[in-house]
């Protein structure tokens, strides 16, 4: 080879290099905050908590861990961790403190180490199982699961399927993985293809989703993740043991739970020198999650490692101001930043709603009917949580804020206006209630809510916006402000189904569609029909990306697809490099 021609062939190396970099060189929405982002093996990515569509007596809770796996990156592939605590906390009662807690802890072995390969004649490198506890009333951890099975990844067929493999199918592996607690629960533990969708590159490229060019593109398409699922009886997690049966109606209070994952490590790691490396001290929290996107759109990056570090029971009351005044509001509101985001121009928080109310950041929302007592009998009330939700000068607090830190009563003014006759602190439609008296981020979902077919025609990625459109607008359901079962009253933000677009519903929840929903109109609503333009513009907006790639969800526990092959279609990077001179 002539010196040009080689020269040319180093560049061209080096730019297929660039694009193969390992996945921690990537950005995305799950590597959310500077410490953890070094520590993927620790750090959630995403929490569901939903009724089984299949076992509806049953509540199915994913916890899924460790971001961005290139299902083909061997010979170290992807995993839980050794020396992690995994947790998933249940608070059922209202009083700060976990009701259930599970615990989750994974040793690895090598059943061959004198192979280069994961998998080789039916045995496995890598090889993991889990211990389970369980903790009830903040009461002593007792194991409900020994030596539970974890699937490998999905290597190749070669390694799966043909018998110099484990000669089996990756089905029978997931199956087989799948136990049951000395407790009840169903457990499953295992790679899965990633079910959080998102434009991930365009959404941090300062906004630019849906993106202004190009084809839009879920970054987390082909990319698997470890996933932990446990599905559990309903009357295991009331606070009475009371079965679904019993609830007083579909928003019964008293079947609201608040579900939050964590991971904790050691204090101490120390590298031996040998190769070989241990650990001491106390378990310290190193990641957490509760409502999805919270420290990743809420939290500033100054704040975000703190926010890891503590729990719903002990957060800094300095964070609620973020979201009093959200910073994606300063995009929402053309007199702010609203123009430096054309992708977002559909999405506008409210200036003027009724004429009376201005939500845009650091003005007072809701603060000036205190002064009347307008919120007399209300949620708003001061004998209720008016303290809490009427803040000068904090327009969210009165509706971001409790999305976020204490779910939704089902008491005026959180509830749709149909029936209120202009007013939106009369009574309305009952639609949500998934309120607990706990202040802290977490995932909250009314267990007494029926659960919405899959296969049903209303069935909408949309959640709870799309059950508050119906309520307004489905001639099915606005003819009365009687509560009734509306379809996707049991989606995102009461609790969250695999299928629910979270991206979407939280950019339109900060530009105020349930402001909307409640009555508090758009700007350009005067008088009669309150569905108007911008309502609309709201409505109809999209990220590009609003399902999951490549396949729909499965139709039993764990739900969660099979991880990506390392062989398969998605796996590895194809690369064509033009002109320029290059051969």
């Amino acid at each position: 080879m002539n010196p040009v021609s080689e020269r040319r062939g180093a560049v061209t190396l080096l730019l297929v290099s660039a694009l193969a970099l390992p996945f921690d060189a990537r950005a995305s929405s799950h590597r959310e905050a500077p410490l953890i982002g070094a520590d993927p093996s620790a750090d959630n990515t995403d929490l569901y908590a939903f009724r089984s569509p299949d076992l509806p007596d049953t509540v199915t809770i994913i916890a899924n861990y460790h971001p961005i796996q290139l299902p083909q990156s061997g010979p170290n592939y992807h995993s839980f961790g050794e020396n992690i605590r995994y947790e998933i906390h249940i608070e059922n009662d209202g009083v700060a403190g976990d009701d259930i807690t599970y615990r989750f802890v994974f040793s690895k072995i090598n059943q061959n180490p004198n192979t280069i390969f994961n998998i080789r004649q039916g045995l496995q490198n890598q090889k993991l199982s889990y211990t389970l506890e369980k903790s009830v009333d903040g009461g002593a951890f007792n194991t409900i699961v020994s030596n539970g099975t974890v699937p490998p990844n999905n290597v190749g067929p070669r390694s799966i399927g043909s018998a110099l493999g484990l000669n089996t199918t990756y089905d029978a592996l997931r199956s087989a993985a799948i136990a049951t607690a000395a407790t009840g629960e169903r457990v499953f533990c295992g790679p899965a293809d990633d079910p959080y969708f998102a434009d991930i590159g365009a959404l941090y490229d300062l906004a630019n989703a849906p993106r202004q060019s190009g084809t839009p593109r879920d970054g987390m398409a082909n990319l698997n993740v470890s996933t932990i699922a446990i599905q559990v009886n309903i009357s295991a997690l009331q606070k009475d043991g009371l079965p679904v049966a019993s609830a007083t109606s579909i928003l019964d209070a008293n079947f609201a739970i608040g579900v939050w994952a964590s991971a904790s490590r050691q204090q101490t790691r120390t590298l031996n020198g040998d190769g070989t490396q241990s650990f001491s001290g106390n378990f310290v929290q190193v990641s957490r999650l509760g409502m999805p996107l919270t420290n990743e759109w809420v939290m500033p990056i100054g704040a975000k490692d703190r926010w890891n570090a503590l729990t719903p029971y002990t957060e800094d009351p300095a964070s609620e101001n973020y979201f009093d005044s959200p910073e994606l509001g300063l995009y929402m509101d053309n007199s702010l930043f609203g123009g430096a985001i054309p992708a977002w121009s559909p999405l506008r928080v409210q200036r003027n709603s009724l004429q009376s109310f201005d939500f845009g950041n650091s003005r007072d929302g809701l603060w000036p009917i205190l002064a009347s007592n307008g919120g007399a009998g209300t949620a708003l009330d001061q004998n209720l949580f008016g303290n809490y939700l009427l803040r000068e000068g904090k327009p969210r607090s009165v509706d971001v804020l409790p999305l976020f830190h204490t779910g939704l009563p089902n008491l005026a003014p959180y509830q749709l206006a149909t029936g209120k006759n202009g007013n939106p602190l009369a009574v309305g439609k009952p639609f949500v209630n998934n309120f607990m008296p706990t202040f802290g981020d977490m995932l909250r979902l009314n267990m007494a809510v029926p659960v919405t077919s899959r296969s049903d025609a209303d069935f909408s990625a949309l959640g709870l916006v799309q059950a508050a459109v119906l309520g307004l607008t489905d001639p099915r359901f606005n003819q009365t402000a009687a509560l009734q079962t509306i379809p996707n009253m049991d989606g995102f933000p009461n609790g969250r189904r695999l299928e629910d677009d979270v991206v979407r519903i939280e950019l339109q929840a900060m530009s105020g569609v349930f402001l909307a929903a409640i009555g508090f109109w758009y700007d350009d609503y005067t008088s009669g029909n309150p569905i108007t333009p911008n309502l609309l513009s709201v409505l109809g907006f999209t990220t590009g990306v609003e399902a999951n790639s490549p396949a729909a969800f499965g139709t039993a526990f764990p739900y969660v697809l099979p991880p990506s092959s390392g062989t398969g279609s998605g796996s590895g990077l194809s690369v064509l490099i033009f002109g320029n001179g290059f051969e």
